[in-house]
């Protein structure tokens, strides 16, 4: 279940970017009945470094048996770029809110952020591509309730590192020369993000490309090492 969600998320979401175009020279016109069968005019207007925060909504997502695989499926489907929160909604009541916001936005906001929204987290991903094992990045995560904890995370590699549950925590982070967290290659970033129940997710597996191994053995190994460093699946099959 969780397998089809990622692949029909991923799907979506490419769809979204692909009609979420630029138009090249005179702008056109279009019907809803173009829409879906439009081909891409220009540059895609979905810039991942740009979503501060990822809201997932729908069953699979709310009712996960984990959160942190509600967490895992988010980054796997959309693969978000640099430092991105992210939450699900866990009563699936985001699209009758945004009505009543048209309405009352107070009101709307005040039950989506206490009712609805439950924070996960975030995930930093690295921009750029490497040799598996090599330094990726260096990531320290401090807060007023958490010691600081310091990780080197290499290349390849899903790192799950605490946050607090409430309250605020700070991340400092320092690629290495050819990767990038959204300040520029080899640049630091200094962040404050909100707690979350699963954490900081440094997932130092790449972008731009993403890509998983060719051979069918070596993949799954990955995809098995994966869960297990988050702790997404306990009881593997």
């Amino acid at each position: 279940e969780q397998a089809i969600a990622r692949e029909a998320l991923r799907l979506a979401f490419e769809q979204h970017k692909s009609l979420a175009v630029g138009l090249k020279g005179v702008q056109t016109e279009r019907t809803i009945s173009d829409i879906m069968s439009q081909t891409e005019s220009g540059a895609s207007l979905v810039n991942l470094r740009d979503l501060g925060l990822l809201v997932g909504s729908g069953g699979v997502l709310s009712h996960a048996p984990r959160r942190v695989q509600a967490a895992l499926m988010m980054v796997d489907a959309f693969l978000p770029e640099g430092l991105t929160q992210l939450a699900v909604d866990s009563i699936f009541m985001a699209p009758q809110l945004g009505v009543l916001s048209t309405v009352h936005e107070e009101a709307a906001t005040q039950v989506f952020e206490r009712d609805c929204l439950i924070r996960l987290g975030a995930v930093l991903a690295p921009v750029g591509a490497g040799k598996p094992g090599q330094p990726c990045t260096r990531v320290t995560v401090s807060a007023s309730d958490l010691a600081p904890v310091t990780r080197t995370v290499p290349y390849g590699e899903l790192v799950l590192m605490p946050l607090p549950q409430s309250g605020v925590a700070r991340i400092e982070a320092t690629p290495e020369r050819g990767f990038d967290l959204g300040a520029g290659k080899g640049r630091p970033l200094d962040a404050t993000v909100p707690g979350g129940v699963v954490g900081l997710i440094v997932d130092a597996r790449g972008r731009q490309p993403f890509a998983l191994p060719a051979d069918r053995t070596a993949r799954i190994e990955r995809l098995r090492a994966w869960n297990r460093a988050l702790g997404a699946y306990p009881r593997e099959v």
